[in-house]
């Protein structure tokens, strides 16, 4: 059975001594009926994870103490960003949980031409529950960090943070495409590239991946991510819903990176 994983602030992992929070502790004490001697792992959102025995479990708080420290073995090298159009919630809920058990390191929300939802702004109360989102399915998946989450953008100033990327990839289907594979077996030349750089041999990579909404990007907004470097794919040669393009593709890059293999 797999242990059970809980990602802590750093300051709960500073010594030997690890307090879990009230709501973790009810969990470990109420949900999932541990006792004293029973190990967790525990992750400070570095990368790296702590074997956990469990001294103390359902007093005011659970307490227990580091055995053994290691690197957390499901962080993948590469950095996969998704710039997401906004979806209706459970829709996006949906491709961020997915897309955190992939292997995604943030979303980036766009406010596109066709978005459905409109909201400029996230309220914190919605980003607090994505963050829960994005942890939960962390702790689940064998993740080693947790997805950042930015706030939302618009389209025009998703596609000006492109430029320090290796790849820069857009799902399109009425432009001109290639295969996902044959975009990420070109490198992207990157604003901070000095002239002649070379390309990338077994060095970890960045790939921006851009998905739009239901409907699609626009003919314009497609024109303007190719300006700035995006190469348009296509996923096959089926119509596929938006939030599943979302995970197919983030799926795709990685397992193109070498990043879906067999664990360790």
């Amino acid at each position: 059975m797999s242990t059970n994983r809980f990602f802590l602030p750093a300051s709960s992992l500073e010594r030997d001594e690890v307090r879990l929070s009230p709501e973790q502790s009810h969990q470990v004490c109420h949900v999932l009926r541990l006792k004293a001697g029973d190990t967790i792992v525990a992750l400070d959102d570095s990368g790296v994870e702590y074997e956990v025995t469990l001294t103390g479990v359902c007093l005011p708080e659970t307490v227990g103490r580091v055995t053994a420290r290691g690197p957390a073995h499901g962080e993948p090298a590469t950095e996969l960003v998704l710039f997401q159009s906004l979806l209706s919630r459970e829709k996006f809920e949906w491709v961020l949980q997915k897309g955190t058990e992939v292997g995604v390191a943030q979303f980036v929300p766009v406010l596109t031409e066709r978005s459905i939802v409109r909201a400029r702004l996230i309220e914190d109360k919605k980003l607090d529950r994505w963050r829960r989102i994005v942890t939960e399915a962390a702790e689940q998946s064998h993740r080693g960090r947790i997805p950042k989450i930015g706030q939302t953008v618009p389209f025009r100033e998703a596609v000006a943070q492109l430029g320090g990327f290796d790849h820069r990839l857009i799902a399109a289907t009425f432009t001109e495409t290639i295969s996902l594979r044959e975009a990420l077996q070109k490198r992207s030349k990157r604003a901070t590239d000095p002239p002649g750089a070379p390309s990338i041999g077994g060095e970890e990579v960045s790939v921006a991946l851009m998905i739009g909404p239901e409907g699609g990007f626009t003919e314009e907004e497609a024109a303007l991510a190719r300006e700035k470097g995006a190469v348009p794919i296509r996923l096959g040669p089926r119509m596929l819903r938006t939030e599943t393009a979302a995970v197919v593709a983030c799926a795709l890059v990685l397992y193109e990176q070498g990043e879906m293999g067999s664990s360790p």
